[in-house]
Formats: structure tokens, sequence, C-alpha cells
């Protein structure tokens, strides 16, 4: 066989094909659902990204209800973990020694953010806890402050429930269009994680470079304290 030859038979072969819609629906819902259930337990998974990017892929697909067995999922998922992390969080509340998920949430609330999110809980109550979740790093202060104030599970469950569903919803919207921007796949996917990393990163940044300026408008004493506790960690 010549060299022609032989690339053409290459060229000839069959293309490995994509997996169906079928095969992807089959795969992909229950890892949206196991990566979102763990990112609520543990908040170091982007999970908003996990939405658009499965909200690209539906909106891509042929069946309709793609979309909506998208955003079910990601509702159900994200509960689940919120109350399996809050029942967590209310056992060590309620035991004298604490537990490792409490202070788990404490260290992603630093001490300004749960006053601010004290101050806010106590104004109005379950709304601040239905926007928690689209505030940037605002949904484990919030948590944390209903646990505080000894929130039953109920009352958690009926705010929560909203919760999930607004941020289900506007991560579902993100992914919406960046899958309509462009006509293939990979190319929302990669747009729709690009916005929400920029989404959940721009606040992060923004404390960090206003944090170096916060102990000189004072006398220097918060930033004696912050090494302090610095050294015992």
């Amino acid at each position: 066989m010549t060299g022609g030859q032989l690339l053409a038979h290459v060229l000839a072969a069959p293309v490995p094909r994509l997996p169906t819609e079928s095969t992807q629906q089959a795969v992909g819902y229950p890892s949206v659902f196991l990566l979102v259930t763990l990112g609520a337990l543990v908040p170091v998974v982007p999970t908003g990204a996990v939405v658009s990017s499965a909200a690209v892929v539906a909106f891509h697909q042929s069946d309709p209800l793609s979309m909506l067995y998208t955003f079910l999922v990601a509702s159900a998922a994200a509960f689940l973990g919120d109350m399996a992390l809050y029942w967590l969080g209310r056992r060590g509340v309620g035991s004298k020694n604490g537990s490792r998920w409490l202070e788990k949430l404490r260290e992603h609330a630093p001490p300004e953010r749960l006053a601010q999110a004290q101050e806010k809980l106590s104004d109005h109550g379950v709304a601040v806890l239905v926007l928690s979740r689209l505030v940037p790093a605002g949904r484990v202060p919030v948590m944390l402050s209903c646990l505080l104030a000894r929130w039953p599970m109920r009352s958690f469950a009926r705010g929560d429930v909203w919760a999930c569903l607004t941020w289900a919803a506007t991560y579902q919207l993100i992914g919406i269009l960046g899958g309509s921007l462009f006509p293939r796949p990979w190319q929302g996917v990669a747009t729709a994680i690009g916005l929400t990393v920029l989404i959940a990163g721009v606040p992060a940044v923004w404390r960090k470079v206003r944090a170096p300026g916060g102990p000189e408008r004072g006398d220097g004493s918060a930033g004696v304290r912050d090494e302090g506790q610095g050294q015992h960690t």
C-alpha cells in the first residue's frame, strides 16, 4: 500500500461519534447531582459552573425537557446538600465540643461578613436566606447565622428551597446565554465557565485588594490582632 493509499484509507475511516443524547443524559444528570451535592457540603466545588455547563449541553439537545430536567436535578441536589450541611452544623451548635463541620463553616465566614449576615438576617429574615445563594461567598455566612440564631430545620428548609430554585435558575440562564452565542457545545461550556468564575472571583479579588488598606485607616490594632491570630493557625 502506497503512502497515498494509506492516507486515503485513514481519511475514509469512520469518525468516532459522540455519545447519543440518551447516553449523555444517563451519565450527565447523576454527575450533576453528585457534584452539586458535594459542592453544597464542601464549599470549594464551583457548583455554579457545573450547572451552567450542564445547561449548555441541554440547550443543544433535541429533547425539549432537557432544560427542565437539568433545573430540577440541580435544585434538588443543592437543597439536599444545604439541608445535610445545616443538619451537621446544628449537631455542632448543640454539642459542647462543637463539630468539624461547624468549624469548617466558620473558616468560610470571616467575622466581618458573619456580623453583616447576622444583622441582615435579623432585619429581613427569610429574604436574606433566599438571596444568599446568589451573592458570591454569601451562602455560608448566612447559613452560619441561621445556625447561631438556632433556626429550626423546618424554618431553614422553607427559605432554602426558594434559594436553591432561584440559584439553579440563575446559573442555568447563564448556561443558556453561553449556549446560544456559539454553535458548538464546548464553546458555550467554556463561555459559561468563564462567566461563573468571573462572577465568583471578582468580589473575592476586590476584598483582597481592599484588605491591606483596612489597618491603615485605624490605629493599627486590627493588624496586630490579625497577626496574632495568624500565628496560631
